[in-house]
Parts: structure tokens; sequence; C-alpha cells
């Protein structure tokens, strides 16, 4: 199974959030620390609010913040609420299953089952647990800004 890059980038805004939550973070430093469209994730974090996750703070000195403690974001639940579905074959479908194999097929099962374990596995991680590891210097040291990333404007 493959996340969405709308998922990824839902993902990586909620993460980054957690480690900042000193202070007010903008979409364009987000969009620029990860190399990724502004455009794009706009709707990410547009979508991200609905759900209470992050709260968006407008004005001048405006910016994005947690709305939740980390502990309390489940990762499971930020995958179901961005991905579109979890249909892995065509026979999960049913308005499109062209499939011969359909009536009689134990694939089905065997993939719905471990869907179902992926989503289980990940209801059991929170926000917290991903961010709670520090790096340590010798991997600090290669944690950089992504190439085509525009220079990030310091915060504060």
């Amino acid at each position: 199974m493959r996340l969405t890059a709308y998922t990824d980038y839902a993902l990586r805004t909620l993460m980054y959030l957690a480690s900042h939550r000193d202070r007010l973070v903008t979409i364009s430093e987000i969009a620029d620390i990860h190399g990724i469209s502004k455009n794009h994730l706009m709707k990410v974090v547009y979508q991200l609010g609905l759900t209470g996750m992050v709260e968006t703070v407008r004005g001048r000195n405006g910016g994005l913040r947690l709305n939740r403690e980390p502990a309390d974001i489940n990762i499971g639940e930020v995958v179901r609420n961005t991905e579109t579905d979890f249909n892995m074959a065509e026979c999960f479908d049913p308005s499109g299953n062209q499939c011969l194999y359909s009536p009689a097929c134990a694939l089905k099962d065997v993939l719905q089952s471990a869907t179902a374990a992926y989503l289980d596995k990940l209801d059991k991680v929170t926000l917290a647990s991903l961010t709670r590891r520090r790096p340590d210097k010798k991997t600090q040291a290669t944690i950089q800004v992504h190439p085509r990333a525009r220079k990030v404007r310091a915060a504060g």
C-alpha cells in the first residue's frame, strides 16, 4: 500500500508542528523546508483544520499550531481522514469491478485483512511517538533543507 502525497504532506506537517510547539509556523515555512507546493499544502492544512488537529491563526503574525496534544493525534485517524479510499484492487469497488474471479476469489479477503492489519498498526501510533526521538548529532548533521526549497525565513 502506498500513501498519497496528500497524506504524506499531512503527516509531515503534523510532525513539523509537533517539533515546533513553541511558536506559530507558516505554510510557506513547511513548504520550503520540504520542497513541496505551497498551494497543495494549503489544501492539506485546511483539511487538518477541519479535523481539529491544527489551529490556524490569521493575520500578519499568523500561522499554524497543533490544536491537540501530539499524544492525542492518532496516525490511523490521520491516514483515514486524508486517503480517498483503500481499494487495493479493482474488486474492492463494486461499481467498477470487472474481474472474472471475483465471485470465488480469496485474494480480496486476504487484501482486506492486510489493509485492516495496516490500519490497526497505524491506530497504535500517535504523533507523540513519531516525534519523541531527538536526532543525535550525527543524524542531525545530515538533516538538510530540501534541495528544491527556497531560503527559509528565520522565525521570530
